[in-house]
């Protein structure tokens, strides 16, 4: 039985998550693949903080997440909630953008119980998380120490395919061997994520792949994001 199946079968009496917010501006919205990229790199470089580390302020709350189910929450904020929101304190990442498109901004807080939320984060809304999909990874092959690939056969909202990328994220990162995560830590984590093709997804296998319990959005047990190094 595998680590990740265990969590599933075993989770809390009050469900916890690992709160993620993504800036969604009303003016200029970021591309669709650099919140995936944004959301993932944040993940990593929450877990890699040193207050997630062992007698840091987030390692309890950090540890408990991890004995239930792994769930990762993806609100939307702007201007003053969003500002509220990460002055909770929590981890930031601003990552691509474009001459038309804004930087993608996302904040990653240390998990809690789904309920109650701090003020601050119950007032941010779970939906509407679309952003445009205005192209593909802008991270160079080269420079990618992570890739993750999403799924052809189904249509994820972006904040659904972001969580789904955040923890492609966090497996690779607790999986991959020591030397490779130093490589990635100093690379900034930097991560490339693309969309397989139907024909690679069909016979392609990677170290580490996401099979989602299929609560929202998907029906059942649905494997949506794979990642390699």
């Amino acid at each position: 039985m595998t680590e990740q199946m265990r969590r599933h079968e075993h989770d809390h009496e009050i469900p916890w998550s690992l709160p993620i917010v993504v800036r969604r501006s009303k003016t200029r919205l970021s591309r669709h693949i650099d919140v995936l990229e944004a959301t993932a790199r944040a993940v990593v470089t929450f877990l890699d903080d040193s207050r997630a580390q062992p007698g840091g302020e987030w390692y309890e709350a950090l540890e408990h997440w991890r004995d239930g189910a792994i769930r990762k929450v993806v609100r939307r904020g702007d201007g003053k909630q969003f500002a509220d929101a990460q002055a909770l304190g929590c981890i930031t990442v601003t990552h691509g953008g474009t001459d038309d498109c804004a930087p993608a901004e996302v904040l990653v807080f240390p998990p809690g119980p789904v309920r109650p939320l701090p003020r601050e984060l119950a007032k941010l809304q779970v939906g509407g998380t679309e952003f445009p999909d205005e192209g593909e990874s802008a991270t160079p092959v080269a420079e990618a120490v992570v890739t993750i690939e999403v799924t052809p056969l189904e249509t994820l909202t972006t904040g659904k395919a972001a969580a789904q990328c955040g923890h492609a994220a966090q497996l690779a990162y607790e999986q991959m061997p020591a030397e490779v995560r130093a490589r990635w830590r100093d690379s900034g984590f930097s991560t490339r994520v693309v969309t397989a093709t139907r024909e690679s997804w069909a016979v392609n296998a990677r170290p580490v792949s996401v099979t989602d319990a299929g609560f929202t959005e998907v029906d059942g047990p649905t494997e949506t994001t794979r990642a390699w190094w």
